[in-house]
């Protein structure tokens, strides 16, 4: 979609909108000795829109000033934002760490244990408790 072309008539109704005054730094505008342009409050990169509520006078180097200082880097971060949404960029890649610090070697006890008793020792007594004898 080209730009709008302002033609003569939409530059005046526009500047006399706004009092003559340029919106950037407040200063009126002298219409035939400065040089003054139609200027997009909101880029129009960003939003498609020439309605009248987006636009006002603003000096040509007062134009310039915000075009490159706030509206380019604007333009550009939504421009990558929209490559990432859609899968036109792709992520640079996993970053990549030193990993974990070594785990330290397992300690080995210093005395070992008793063996366990696994069976019962021949001649020892067996009694239930709370059998079924009744006791």
């Amino acid at each position: 979609m080209p730009r709008k072309r302002f033609t003569a008539k939409d530059r005046a109704r526009i500047f006399a909108a706004n009092n003559g005054c340029c919106h950037l730094c407040g200063q009126k505008i002298d219409g035939v000795r400065e040089g003054w342009e139609v200027e997009h409050v909101i880029a129009w990169e960003l939003t498609r829109d020439d309605s009248d509520a987006n636009l006002r006078p603003a000096h040509a180097s007062c134009h310039k000033i915000k075009t490159h200082g706030e509206d380019r880097p604007a333009i550009n971060k939504a421009k990558r934002r929209e490559a990432r949404h859609t899968g036109a960029k792709r992520p640079a890649g996993r970053i990549r760490s030193a990993g974990f610090a070594p785990s330290p070697k397992p300690k080995t006890p210093k005395q070992a244990l008793p063996p366990r008793m696994m069976f019962a020792v021949p001649g020892a007594l067996w009694q239930p408790i709370g059998g079924r004898d009744g006791d």
